[in-house]
């Protein structure tokens, strides 16, 4: 049987990526994300797989539009067998300076979105009789940078989620794992590098960032791809309610350096 996947977020960054594996791995793919252009180009870019890849523009905080979305694809192939939720913000501030319309915001994007897409994608993984639900968090959900209140406090809450989603659905062979990337080339990083570049280039502080990770360097979208891969093949199948951090050893470290 064909597998069917849903990827949000999947124009660009960790959910292009995982679209991208998961179409290598045999998958039909549905990239859902606001930015039309981005899709597009994507759906451009994986060409090579035609008859496999297609996309739909979406407001993922928004009920109604993840309803229609995520049931056109079950009613079309009859069943959904992967959810990949990618789609995600980073907002900035402390408790004083995030606004409660920045903290909604955050909230719907990086968690109401994935309860939206579990909601509706769940009855079509019945109907397969199992499935595979990843969802991306961060290391900023275990330990966190100052000023990114809202941001970090939504990741907690992804892997939250996770577990609930894990518990309620073993018994109907759906199983949810949360991925916890520190540091990863994409977009919305590149964003962040330029607004707090200061007098250094995007490259430069990108360079700066990934040295912070023990193994020298930050993830690309490809690592982050390669375990959603695992997480939704049958390699896996023991594997639910699970945080897998990928961060280059960033968490393992004291960053107190030690006189040589």
């Amino acid at each position: 049987m064909n597998k069917i996947a849903i990827v949000t977020g999947g124009a660009k960054g960790i959910g292009y990526g995982s679209a991208h594996r998961l179409l290598k791995d045999g998958a039909t793919v549905i990239i859902l994300d606001i930015d039309a252009d981005g899709l597009a180009k994507a759906v451009k870019d994986f060409a090579s797989f035609e008859g496999r890849i297609f996309s739909e523009t979406v407001d993922i905080s928004s009920d109604s539009q993840v309803k229609k979305a995520i049931e056109n694809v079950g009613n079309k192939y009859g069943h959904i067998d992967f959810l990949v939720n990618c789609a995600g913000i980073q907002t900035y501030g402390n408790a004083v300076e995030t606004s409660e319309e920045t903290w909604d915001k955050t909230f719907d994007v990086n968690v109401k979105s994935m309860y939206l897409t579990a909601k509706y994608a769940i009855p079509f993984m019945q109907k397969a009789k199992g499935g595979s639900i990843v969802n991306i968090s961060s290391v900023q959900s275990l330990a966190n940078q100052k000023g990114v209140l809202a941001y970090a406090a939504s990741k907690g809450a992804i892997n939250a989620l996770t577990r609930a989603l894990a518990v309620d659905h073993a018994s109907d062979h759906i199983r949810c794992n949360a991925i916890l990337p520190a540091s990863v080339d994409t977009p919305m990083l590149r964003e962040s590098a330029r607004a707090f570049s200061g007098h250094k280039t995007e490259d430069e502080i990108i360079s700066e960032w990934g040295k912070s990770h023990p193994i020298g360097r930050m993830a690309s979208i490809d690592d982050i791809g390669e375990l959603v891969g695992f997480l939704c093949s049958d390699k896996s199948s023991f594997i639910t309610g699970s945080s897998y951090v990928i961060d280059g050893g960033l968490m393992s470290q004291i960053p107190v350096i030690l006189p040589e």
